[in-house]
C-alpha cells in the first residue's frame, strides 16, 4: 500500500511467523516460551494478558493472545546480565554515543551503579550506600522532590510510590501517561466522570462499527486486530482516520486466522479510511456530527435523558460551514457524510483512538469531540458500543487508578488523609513537562525514577538534557540501560538502580489493562546468576522507612504485597475486590467504569457535552526556519510515533518493513512532495525544526497524506520544542513544522 516496491502489502503474516520461528529455536528459545507461558500479564501494550488463566490468556479466557511485542520484550529481559567490570571498561561520552537499540542490547542491569560528580565513569556501589543517599536525597523541601513513572512496574509499586510522596508533602508524581494518554483521562473525566475505557473486551465484541481514530494498531496492539477481524467477518464495519495508510490497517494476516493468513492473503481491515490533515479531527468529527443532524441521524430522546450541554453542540455544528470544516480536516463533504451514514446506520458503534488524537495542541478538544459524537448517536453507556481509548504501556493506567498523577480525585485524598494521618498537598505538581521546566530552573534536586525513559520521551532533547543536569540526585530504576542513564544525567549523583521485571518478582503483584481488567501477577525467579536485584517494593519502602521511619504508616509491613492490596483496597474506587484476591484468585475489572447503561459517573449521572471548536491550523513560510523565503526545501508538517519494531523509546529492530524504512534515519513523504521539494527518493536531506536540526536523513516515499511527513520517536525528538495542551500538559508530537533541504 506505498509507493516503496519493497514493502508489504499486508500487514503481519510470515513475517511474524518467521520472527516467532527464530525466537523459539534460538538459545533464549525454551526460557522464551516458559515466559510467554508465566501467570503474569504481559510486558508489552495494556491490551492485558496473562494471569491466573496463563500468559496465553485473555480476560475472557480465549487462548493464543500472545503477539511478536511480548516476544520481543521478554527476549530483551532475558539477556545476559552487564559484565562486572563493563562500566570500568566505558566512559559516559562513550555511552552517549549509543542509540536505543544499542542501549538496549548491553544486557541486563545486575548491580546498582553510581555516576558521582567529576567522575566520568558509572561505579559499582552498595544497596546500603544507596539508601543513605537517598535518605538525605528524600529529606529536602517537599517541592524540589518529585518521581517519573512508566507501566512497566506494578499497581502495588505504583500505590506506593505516591503514598511515599504524599508522606513527604510532595504531589510531583510525573507520569509517563502525561505524555500519551493524559487528554483522554481528562476530556473523558469532563463528559463522563471516569477517564477510562466505557468498552470491555466482551462489549467490543458485540460491535457491529468501530471507528478507529489516530491508531497504528497492527503495530503496537496487534491482539486488537483479532477483534476487528471478528467484527469484520460477522459483516461488521471498521472506519480508519488516519493521515498515514498502515498497511495493516487496510488488511492484516493474523497467525491466530492461520487459513486466512496463509491462503487468503489475510483479512480486510478497513471498511472506510480516511486521510485528515495532522491536528483536524475536531473539524473531522464536528462534520460527522453536521452530516449525522442533516441525514436526521441523531438520537435526540436519548440526548434529552441522558445528557447536558447537547443543545448547544447541536447548534454548534449545524451552524458551522461546511467550507470552514473541508477546509480545516481537508477531507470532502461526500467522504464525511458516508462516514456519518455508516456510523448513524449501525447499531452498536465502539469509537477507539490512540495517540494520533491526544498529542497534539488541542488533544482534550480531539477527545470531547469524538464523546460528543458517540453520544448523538446514543453510542453510550450500552453493550457493544462507548468510548475506548486505547492505552500503550502495559501498567500505565493502573499508574493513575493508584494516585500517581498531579489530578488526585477528592476520594482518593481523603482516604489516603486516614492513612498518611495528614491532608494531601493541595499543590498543583508538576507533570512530566511541567517536571522538565521546573528541573530547567533548578527547581528540583531529587529525582526518582521508577522506569520510562524522561530524556528520551521529551521533545527538545537538548532542553531535556540540560534540565536533568540541573538536578542534585536522580535515580533511575530499570531492568535494562535505555539512552536517559547516558544522557539525563544530575548535577551531583546518578544513580542506576536494577531491579525484578514482572515474571521474577519474589512476591505477586497486580497490573490494569486498558479495558479496566486487573491481572494477578504470580511469583518468579531470575535467570540472572549472582545477581544483586531488588524488587521495586523493597526498593520504595526501604527509602520511605529510612526517610519516614515508623509514624502512621508502618513501612517495613509494605514489603508484604498482599498488605498493600489491603490497603488498596480501601482507598482506590472500584477496588475493593483486590483486597482478597490473594485468597479468592479472581481477576476482576474495576467497578464503575464499563457503562452498560447511560448512567455516568458524573453529579447528576448525566453525560456533560461541551462544544469543541474548530481548530485554527497554519503552516508557516520558509523564514520561520531563519531561511529565505525563495529558498530551495519544502515545508511540511511532521508526525512522529514508533516503528513495527519499538515499545516506547525501546527500539528492537531497526527496520520498519511495513513503511519500507530500513533504517531509524528516514523520513516518509508523499511522492508530490518529493517532487515539488525537487528530492528523489533515497536522497539524504536534512531537517529543520523549531528546536534543532537533524543532517544525512533518507527520503523513503510512501501512502501518507500530500503536506505531510512522518519520523521515528524518539530520534526526531530533538527537532521540536514542547508545544502543548494547556489543559492536559502533553506535547503535540503528531504536527510539527519541518523544512526539508538538500545536503550542503
Amino acid at each position: 500500500m506505498t509507493d516503496s516496491t519493497n514493502s508489504p502489502t499486508t500487514g503481519g503474516g510470515l513475517p511474524l511467523l518467521q520472527y516467532w520461528l527464530e525466537k523459539s529455536v534460538s538459545p533464549q528459545g525454551l526460557k522464551i516460551w516458559e515466559k510467554l507461558n508465566h501467570q503474569s500479564s504481559c510486558l508489552s501494550c495494556a491490551w492485558g494478558t496473562g494471569g491466573q488463566k496463563g500468559g496465553f490468556v485473555n480476560e475472557d479466557s480465549e487462548y493464543l493472545q500472545r503477539c511478536a511485542k511480548s516476544v520481543e520484550a521478554i527476549s530483551a529481559e532475558l539477556q545476559d546480565g552487564i559484565k562486572a567490570d563493563f562500566f570500568q571498561q566505558f566512559t559516559v561520552e562513550e555511552l552517549q554515543k549509543l542509540d536505543s537499540q544499542q542501549c538496549d542490547r548491553l544486557g541486563r542491569l545486575s548491580y546498582p551503579v553510581i555516576l558521582r560528580k567529576g567522575s566520568n565513569h558509572y561505579e559499582r556501589i552498595t544497596w546500603e550506600e544507596v539508601y543513605k543517599i537517598a535518605e538525605k536525597a528524600f529529606k529536602k523541601s517537599p517541592e524540589r522532590l518529585a518521581s517519573y513513572s512508566s507501566g512497566r512496574s506494578s499497581n502495588e509499586a505504583a500505590f506506593i510510590l505516591q503514598l511515599m510522596m504524599r508522606a513527604l508533602g510532595s504531589n510531583n508524581l510525573a507520569d509517563c501517561s502525561d505524555l500519551c494518554h493524559a487528554p483522554s483521562t481528562v476530556g473523558l473525566k469532563e463528559v463522563f466522570g471516569s477517564g477510562t475505557s466505557m468498552v470491555s473486551l466482551e462489549s467490543l465484541k458485540q460491535s457491529n462499527c468501530v471507528v478507529l481514530v489516530g491508531s497504528n494498531a497492527p503495530a503496537n496492539h496487534p491482539r486488537l486486530m483479532n477483534e476487528l477481524i471478528k467484527i469484520r467477518d460477522k459483516g461488521g464495519k471498521i472506519i480508519i482516520i488516519n493521515p498515514q495508510i498502515e498497511v495493516g490497517l487496510v488488511k492484516f494476516a493474523s497467525p491466530a486466522f492461520p487459513i486466512k493468513s496463509l491462503l487468503k492473503g489475510g483479512s480486510d481491515i478497513s471498511t472506510l479510511y480516511l486521510q485528515p490533515i495532522p491536528g483536524s479531527d475536531v473539524a473531522v468529527f464536528v462534520g460527522i456530527q453536521k452530516s449525522l443532524l442533516e441525514q436526521n441521524l441523531i438520537n435526540f430522546d436519548y440526548l434529552g435523558n441522558y445528557t447536558d450541554g447537547w443543545q448547544e453542540v447541536i447548534n454548534h455544528a449545524e451552524n458551522i460551514r461546511w467550507q470552514d470544516i473541508t477546509d480545516t480536516c481537508g477531507l470532502s463533504q461526500e467522504e464525511i457524510e458516508e462516514v456519518a451514514y455508516n456510523i448513524g446506520k449501525s447499531e452498536k458503534v465502539v469509537f477507539a483512538w490512540a495517540m494520533g488524537i491526544t498529542h497534539h495542541i488541542n488533544g482534550v478538544d480531539n477527545v470531547k469531540s469524538i464523546a460528543n459524537t458517540a453520544l448523538i448517536t446514543g453510542n453510550a453507556g450500552k453493550i457493544g458500543a462507548g468510548t475506548m481509548p486505547i492505552r500503550g504501556h502495559s501498567n500505565v493506567q493502573g499508574f493513575g487508578s493508584m494516585g500517581v498523577t498531579i489530578r488526585l480525585s477528592e476520594a482518593i485524598k481523603i482516604a489516603l488523609k486516614e492513612i498518611i494521618g495528614q491532608p494531601i498537598t493541595e499543590t498543583k505538581g508538576y507533570s512530566a513537562r511541567g517536571l522538565i521546566t521546573a528541573a530547567r530552573d533548578a527547581k528540583i534536586d531529587t529525582l526518582l525514577c521508577l522506569g520510562g525513559n524522561l530524556y528520551a520521551a521529551n521533545p527538545d532533547l537538548t532542553e531535556a538534557k540540560k534540565a536533568l543536569n540541573a538536578v542534585e540526585t536522580i535515580f533511575y530504576v530499570a531492568t535494562k540501560p535505555n539512552l536517559g542513564h547516558f544522557h539525563g544525567l544530575g548535577k551531583e549523583n546518578t544513580l542506576i538502580l536494577p531491579v525484578f521485571n514482572r515474571f521474577e518478582n519474589p512476591h505477586r503483584t497486580t497490573t490494569e489493562s486498558g479495558n479496566n481488567f486487573v491481572r494477578l501477577n504470580e511469583t518468579g525467579i531470575t535467570h540472572l546468576k549472582d545477581a544483586d536485584l531488588v524488587s521495586e517494593i523493597e526498593l520504595i519502602t526501604e527509602i520511605a522507612d529510612q526517610v519516614l521511619g515508623e509514624n502512621l504508616i508502618n513501612w517495613k509491613r509494605l514489603q508484604d504485597t498482599s498488605y498493600i492490596r489491603e490497603l488498596i483496597a480501601k482507598t482506590i474506587p472500584g477496588y475493593s475486590k483486590i483486597g482478597e484476591i490473594d485468597q479468592t484468585k479472581q481477576e476482576f475489572t474495576i467497578d464503575g467504569r464499563i457503562f452498560t447503561k447511560p448512567n455516568f459517573s458524573t453529579a447528576n449521572g448525566k453525560a456533560q457535552m461541551q462544544i469543541t471548536p474548530l481548530p485554527r491550523l497554519t503552516i508557516p513560510d520558509k523564514t520561520f526556519f531563519g531561511v529565505k523565503e525563495d529558498s530551495e526545501g519544502i515545508v511540511l508538517i511532521l508526525g512522529t510515533g514508533r516503528s513495527y519494531g519499538q515499545h516506547n523509546t525501546v527500539v528492537y529492530n531497526t527496520a520498519d518493513k511495513y513503511r519500507g524504512m530500513p533504517h531509524r534515519h528516514c523520513i516518509l513523504m508523499n511522492g508530490e512532495d518529493i517532487k515539488k521539494g525537487g528530492f528523489t527518493v533515497n536522497q539524504r536531506v536534512k531537517v529543520r525544526g523549531d528546536a534543532g536540526e537533524l543532517d544525512n536523513i533518507e527520503i523513503i516515499a510512501g501512502n501518507i497524506l500530500q503536506g505531510t511527513a512522518f519520523m521515528f520517536y524518539p530520534e526526531a525528538n530533538v527537532l521540536f520544542k514542547a508545544h502543548i495542551d494547556n489543559v492536559a500538559e502533553t506535547p503535540a508530537y503528531k504536527r510539527i513544522p519541518i523544512l526539508i533541504r538538500r545536503l550542503s
